[in-house]
C-alpha cells in the first residue's frame, strides 16, 4: 500500500514537472513617440478604423456643400428668388451658379443684334475681295498716289465736284421715288447754281455760299426706303463691297446716268469712270489702310461697315420705319 501511494505521489510530480514551465512575459506594447506615424504604431485593423471613423474634409471652411445629386434635383423645379437686385443668400452655391446661366438665344437673335447681313456665298466673296485688296494695293493706289503727286488737291476736289454735279439726275429721280420734294428742290437748285455760277459743276458755291449740300441718293438707298432688304451680301470685283438689293439699284442708276449715254467710244466710256475712280482714291488714300490695320478679320470689317453705313442711310431718310 506504502509502495503505490509512493508510486502515485512521483507519478504526479513528474506530471506537474512535464507540464509546468516558465510563463513568458507579456510584451509591452510600445508607446508611439510624436514623431512615430499611425503606420508604425498600430496595426492595419487599427488604420482602417481610423480612417473609416474619421470625418470628411471640407471644401470650405464653410459648412459642407450638399450632396451633389441632391443638389441638381433640387435645382430641377428652383427659380431663383431675387430681392434688391440679387438672389436669395439661401441656396446653395451650385443653385445660384445655375440659375446665374444666361438662356440661349435663338440664332435669328443673335445675328439681328449683332447688326449683320447674310453671307451664304462668303467664299467667294472672300476671293474677290483678296482680289480687290491686291487690285488697289498694285494698282490704284500706286496710281493715285502718283496723280495726287502731279494734281493740286483744288483741281482734284474740282474735278470730283463735277462729277458729283453731272450725277444729279440720279439723285433727282430718287428724291422723287422717295416722295422728298425737300430733297427734289435741293438739288434742282444745285444743279442750276453750280452750273452756272460754279462753272460747269468744278465749283461748289450752293454749298460754300449757301450751305446747301449734296443729297446723297440712290436707288439701293430708295428701295430700302420702301421696305426691300439687302438680301445677302455681294463683293463685286473692282466695284467693292454691296448686297443684292443694291446691285439692283447700282444696275438701275446707271439709266440714269449721263456718262451712260456717251456713246463716243467704250474704250473712252470705260476710261472717264476710270479716271473718275482714281480721283475719287486719290482723295481717300489712307482710309482703307487704317480699316484693314485695325481690323482683326479685315473681310468682316468692310462687310460690317458697309452694312452698318448703308442701314444708316435707309433708316435716317425712311418716310416711315427702316426695314
Amino acid at each position: 500500500m506504502k509502495v503505490m501511494i509512493g508510486g502515485f505521489l512521483i507519478l504526479l510530480l513528474l506530471c506537474l514537472f512535464a507540464f509546468s514551465g516558465p510563463c513568458p512575459a507579456k510584451p509591452l506594447t510600445p508607446i508611439p513617440s510624436p514623431q512615430t506615424s499611425i503606420c508604425d504604431s498600430a496595426s492595419d485593423e487599427a488604420i482602417l478604423a481610423a480612417l473609416a471613423t474619421r470625418p470628411p474634409i471640407p471644401f470650405t471652411s464653410e459648412e459642407p456643400t450638399e450632396d451633389i445629386e441632391a443638389a441638381l434635383e433640387s435645382t430641377a423645379s428652383f427659380s431663383p428668388t431675387v430681392t434688391s437686385g440679387s438672389i436669395s443668400q439661401d441656396r446653395s452655391p451650385v443653385q445660384v451658379a445655375i440659375a446665374n446661366i444666361p438662356p440661349p438665344q435663338e440664332p435669328s437673335k443673335l445675328e439681328e443684334s449683332a447688326g449683320t447681313i447674310a453671307d451664304p456665298f462668303q467664299p467667294v466673296n472672300r476671293a474677290f475681295f483678296q482680289f480687290n485688296d491686291k487690285f488697289y494695293f498694285w494698282v490704284l493706289k500706286p496710281v493715285a498716289t502718283g496723280y495726287n503727286t502731279v494734281v493740286p488737291e483744288d483741281a482734284r476736289v474740282g474735278v470730283h465736284n463735277f462729277f458729283s454735279n453731272l450725277a444729279t439726275p440720279v439723285r433727282l429721280v430718287n428724291c422723287l421715288l422717295q416722295f422728298n420734294l425737300k430733297c427734289v428742290g435741293t438739288e434742282t437748285f444745285r444743279f442750276l447754281l453750280n452750273s452756272t455760277f460754279g462753272l460747269a459743276g468744278f465749283l461748289d458755291p450752293a454749298k460754300k455760299e449757301f450751305n446747301v449740300g449734296k443729297q446723297d441718293k440712290d436707288l439701293g438707298q430708295t428701295l430700302g426706303v420702301w421696305g426691300i432688304g439687302p438680301a445677302f451680301y455681294i463683293n463685286w470685283p473692282i466695284l467693292g463691297p454691296s448686297s443684292l438689293r443694291d446691285t439692283v439699284g447700282y444696275v438701275g442708276d446707271l439709266f440714269l446716268d449721263p456718262l451712260t449715254y456717251l456713246n463716243i467710244s467704250v474704250f473712252i466710256n470705260v476710261g472717264v469712270r476710270a479716271y473718275a475712280q482714281v480721283n475719287e482714291a486719290s482723295l481717300t488714300i489712307g482710309e482703307y489702310e487704317s480699316l484693314k490695320e485695325s481690323a482683326v478679320d479685315p473681310y468682316i470689317a468692310v462687310k460690317d461697315a458697309y452694312h452698318q453705313y448703308r442701314q444708316n442711310k435707309i433708316s435716317s431718310k425712311s418716310p416711315s420705319k427702316s426695314p
